[in-house]
């Protein structure tokens, strides 16, 4: 009984062992003065630059947004998903 047991685990674990690994791949980055950033961390930055353009862009046109402190965090986050799904996934 117990060696039937130790080949059942051995055999789910060769059965789902490509399943597992096959994630394992090389990432995206870019290469920027010799250094690798990811792909993820120069979306945020662009996330970040069009943040603060869409600010100044609402204190030109003298919009109050009700809650800054919620609204750009979220924009932020929103546009740096946006950015990463467009052109990574």
């Amino acid at each position: 009984m117990r060696a039937r047991g130790w080949r059942c685990i051995a055999k789910c674990a060769s059965i789902s062992a490509p399943f597992v690994l096959s994630g394992c791949g090389r990432a995206p980055a870019f290469d920027i003065l010799g250094s690798f950033f990811p792909a993820w961390l120069v979306c945020l930055a662009v996330g970040l630059l069009l943040t603060v353009a869409f600010r100044w862009l609402m204190s030109r046109v003298r919009i109050v947004i009700a809650a800054p402190i919620l609204t750009y965090p979220s924009l932020t986050a929103l546009i740096t998903l946006a950015l990463w799904l467009a052109f990574f996934r």
